[in-house]
């Protein structure tokens, strides 16, 4: 290694005092100003408890004993987690804490809360199902693996945890002496999902006392795709068939942080062993494994690529401490190629710590000690630097940022000048990367061009052997995809861009044609070669002109095969994708991942960001904040649409967090509407939004219109007018199309007097026009849509006064017969509009498919909400039928039936229309839904007997 390449690591000088630690934390800050006032303790004494206070694991446990019950240990685990971090804050800013003591601490707590954790909450499972139970009779425990940091008991600050939950054997709970009740028989695996989704949600989730930890389960078997637990064959099999070798390197950090709760520490110990057997010769082969090297290298490319997007981009500025070049990573990667090549012949070097194992690897006589020692000396450099960068707001975050300001705060935590910070990093990224690339060593995979001279330049000469190559690499309709390559190069964005840029363009088709297999999404829509070949080429056609993203994907292997992967799997993804090309970038961003079905549907970051971003911008530069909003809301649906893709969500769920997407997004349309309305006379405006329909009911989709009336409750004698203004221009910043295209589709024909009444109404004329006291009101269909109504943005005020007069009109008694024949007339009517010739089955509009299903709860919530009070919550449909049964409005067992239904419509609807315009009708062979159909036209009948028809 050059000479020049080595550093030697300066002293620092942390020389801020205690009392000024808040300048540079805001987290500190914050969280020094609550705990003041919650606990009343005097400023100057409580910091000097937080430098007094010692953290071990029996301390950390002792308080979390404090616990009563599930609920308060949620309490406890976030005001405790809340103090370690001040105290580690506190003591890391002014120079009384080593690094090693920072990330023992962090363990400890991580380690305590999830054995608390899985303790209270198998307990309370086990009180009302019994004990999980091998086919010999043997109790069992949850085995909760912790991977990554956690595992090496390295742990930083604001670190997630990785998690993976794994049972010994299938079997059934079975009552115990000290759980003596069992309210229903459960399957182990039945017990332990609902277990391992109350311990995440336990720790994950964000009360007003914050959260514990960010849990990450997607090391588990088959990823976000996979069961939330599995048994111990389970991963066996899946280790021998499909462990991939990322997943090795993985393993190498799994550890059991969970403990007994129903077992003897015997068996306990037992069923852990029968874990770490399978798990070891998948990770440590018996022989010298030097194709390890080729793997990690392979893996270290894509997170290099992914790091150096984001300076390309100029989204992420800064200097990414874990994963950029010479970065913690690299480390990691190190110490971890020797632990795979070598870790089948010799168990020392298992060790799971870094520093611990670098340690190893030096005795070894694997690399020189004082190289080994200089790789520990940086990599406690690069962790504290990125616990310094986190102290800054609690984040999870590498990044050291550009801003002058902020770098000087987190130099100064470091106890370092600015310009010490930046020489001592440079330095040591300069000695970590010299010595990765010294072990790395890349092969050169320069080949012959296969391709025919002249078809980058659209020579039509060329066709014959660009036919015969594309016949070659398995297409079957070569000469279409000729024709699209000829066609491309000679589209007039293509010929009006610099050379560079056309070399990277032809180079990107190649890349496509050679690597076409990879990108088709295994699922029931399978497309053919063809057909992605043309979706790609639609995308280059429409990001030609556009050097940044030509150069994105040219560069970044790991965003083209992300966007193959999008293209592959949805054909709205791919026109979203085309509309929005800014959307790239989205996809070599990390939290992109973060979102499941088990993720909190919380959309306050995504508002706390879109307004950070706003408020950067000119107030009067409308039509920059107008862009700036829809490409906001673009890149929060798109990263809800690859978890989508990527099968991480139920159609529930996705339209969960889709409907909280858009009232959030109403929300700050409003805040910023009403500041361009002149004449305003008060800051915020006693303005509300309610939603109806799909909105409404929280059912929305990708492409679903939004059905909005805007009320106002304010007697301002010019209130009418000035929210009359208003309305026009929410309407303008909601509906328009401008460069970054549009946000919603607006629908306000549910309006007092539809198409003909005003755009906004007061409170007042609104309840009057509902509850219709003159004759000259909302008709019934009009309160049958309100029973989807919701309040969705605005004035709270107003949406309390909402749901209590939504709830009034709702319980009004009604004659059933008589609302049976209204109701009946719409569907009809309905029905009349959407008429299907055909012989397949309209899943939406056919007489036993989801309209009728609607309809049949909104008529039982207008016929019965007088006696049934709690069937005017708006729950949803499904929910709401389970409680029509439980009424006795609904034959036993009907109720979960169709919402099963229900529920299998929605989802064959939600992935129709992912590759189909909303053009074409969701139609299917009627075979598919046979049951389904006779089963909703059977409850029909019940529910509107011929009798009233």
């Amino acid at each position: 290694m050059p000479q020049s390449a080595l550093w030697e690591p300066a002293v620092p000088a942390k020389n801020i005092p205690a009392s000024n630690v808040g300048e540079y934390s805001s987290y500190f800050r914050n969280s020094l100003n609550a705990m003041f006032r919650e606990e009343g303790e005097e400023r100057n004494r409580f910091l000097q408890q937080l430098q007094e206070d010692r953290w071990t694991a029996d301390r950390i446990r002792e308080e979390l004993d404090k616990a009563q019950d599930a609920e308060s240990l949620g309490t406890v685990m976030r005001k405790l987690r809340r103090r370690i971090m001040m105290g580690l804050i506190l003591r890391d800013i002014t120079g009384s804490i080593e690094f090693a003591e920072v990330v023992q601490v962090m363990s400890d707590f991580a380690e305590a809360v999830i054995q608390k954790t899985v303790s209270v909450h198998a307990v309370e499972l086990a009180e009302r199902f019994g004990v999980p139970h091998s086919s010999l009779g043997v109790p069992q425990d949850l085995l909760v693996v912790g991977m990554g940091k956690l595992g090496g008991r390295e742990l930083n600050v604001s670190s997630d945890i990785d998690l993976i939950f794994f049972y010994d054997e299938d079997g059934e709970c079975k009552p115990t002496e000290r759980f003596p009740k069992q309210r229903k028989i459960l399957t182990n695996r039945e017990f332990y999902e609902r277990l391992s989704k109350k311990i995440i949600l336990a720790i994950s989730d964000i009360t007003y006392d914050g959260f514990v930890f960010r849990v990450d389960m997607r090391l588990r078997p088959n990823g976000d795709s996979g069961p939330i637990v599995g048994s111990s064959e389970m991963l066996e099999e899946y280790l021998m068939t499909q462990g991939r070798d990322w997943e090795r390197f993985a393993w190498s950090k799994g550890r059991i942080v969970s403990a007994p709760v129903f077992t003897s520490q015997e068996q306990f110990e037992n069923q852990a062993k029968t874990l770490k057997d399978i798990v070891r010769p998948f990770v440590y082969r018996k022989y010298l494994d030097f194709g390890a090297i080729s793997a990690l290298t392979d893996l270290h490319a894509k997170i290099r690529a992914a790091t150096k997007q984001k300076a390309l981009t100029g989204l992420k500025n800064g200097t990414n401490v874990k994963l950029g070049r010479g970065g913690i990573r690299e480390i990691e990667f190190i110490v971890q190629t020797f632990q795979v090549i070598r870790g089948g012949r010799n168990p020392k070097i298992r060790e799971r710590s870094t520093l611990k194992a670098l340690d190893v690897i030096a005795k070894e006589g694997l690399m020189e000690p004082a190289k080994v020692e200089q790789l520990k000396q940086a990599y406690v450099f690069l962790r504290n630097l990125e616990h310094a960068i986190q102290y800054v707001d609690d984040q999870q975050t590498q990044l050291l940022p550009d801003n002058s300001e902020q770098k000087a705060k987190i130099a100064a935590m470091m106890g370092f000048t600015p310009e010490v910070l930046e020489e001592q990093l440079k330095e040591a990224n300069n000695f970590v990367a010299d010595s990765f690339d010294a072990i790395f060593q890349t092969k050169s995979d320069e080949t012959a061009d296969p391709w025919p001279i002249g078809w980058e330049r659209g020579d039509e000469a060329s066709r014959p052997a660009l036919v015969e190559l594309l016949q070659m690499k398995g297409f079957f309709k070569p000469d279409e995809v000729a024709s699209a390559l000829l066609g491309l190069t000679r589209l007039r964005t293509f010929r009006m861009i610099n050379p560079s840029a056309k070399e990277r363009l032809i180079k990107l088709a190649k890349k496509v044609i050679s690597n076409i297999d990879n990108f088709i999404a295994p699922n029931k829509n399978k497309i053919s070669k063809e057909e992605l070949i043309e979706r790609f080429f639609n995308l280059f056609g429409a990001i030609a002109g556009r050097s940044t993203y030509v150069s994105l994907l040219s560069q970044y292997p790991q965003a083209m095969l992300k966007v193959g992967k999008v293209l592959g799997a949805s054909k709205w993804a791919t026109d979203y994708l085309i509309r929005h090309p800014i959307l790239l970038d989205e996809l070599l961003d990390e939290r992109i991942t973060y979102v499941d079905d088990y993720t909190p549907v919380d959309t306050t970051g995504y508002m706390d960001r879109t307004r950070d971003r706003l408020a950067q911008v000119d107030e009067n530069d409308q039509e920059t904040r107008m862009n700036l909003l829809r490409e906001c809301h673009h890149a929060r649906l798109f990263r809800l649409l690859i978890a989508d893709l990527e099968g991480r969500f139920s159609v529930e769920r996705l339209a969960d967090h889709l409907s909280a997407l858009a009232d959030s997004t109403l929300e700050i349309a409003i805040e910023e509407a009403w500041k361009t309305v002149p004449g305003i006379f008060r800051e915020i405006p006693k303005f509300g939004i309610v939603a109806y329909g799909k909105l409404g009911g929280k059912e929305l989709g990708y492409a679903s219109d939004l059905d909005l009336i805007f009320l106002y409750d304010d007697d301002h004698p010019d209130a009418e007018k000035i929210y009359i203004r208003f309305a026009r221009r929410l309407m303008n910043w909601l509906t328009v199309t401008t460069s970054s295209g549009v946000l919603f589709d607006i629908d306000m024909r549910l309006r007092p007097n539809g198409e003909s009444g005003m755009l906004v109404s007061s409170l007042d004329a609104y309840k009057k026009y509902e509850r219709n006291e003159d004759g000259t009101g909302a008709w019934l269909w009009e309160h049958q849509a309100l029973t989807r109504g919701r309040f969705s943005a605005g004035d709270v005020d107003i949406g309390r006064e909402f749901e209590q007069f939504r709830k009034e009109i709702l319980a009004k008694p009604r004659d059933p017969k008589e609302t049976a024949e209204e109701v009946l007339k719409m569907r009809q009517r309905m029905r009349d509009g959407h008429p299907n010739t055909t012989s397949l089955f309209d899943v939406k509009h056919d007489q036993g498919g989801m309209v009728d299903i609607e309809f049949m709860v909104q008529y039982l919530v207008l016929a019965h909400a007088s006696e049934h009070p709690e069937l005017m919550n708006n729950f949803g449909n499904i929910k709401l039928l389970s409680m029509m049964e439980e009424a006795g409005l609904l034959p036993e067992g009907r109720g979960l039936e169709i919402g099963d239904a229900y529920r299998r419509y929605r989802k064959f609807q939600h992935e129709f229309r992912l590759n189909a315009p909303d053009s074409i009708p969701v139609r299917v062979e009627r075979e598919e839904f046979e049951q389904e159909i006779a089963l909703v036209k059977e409850t029909w009948n019940y529910v509107f007997p011929s009798d009233i028809k």
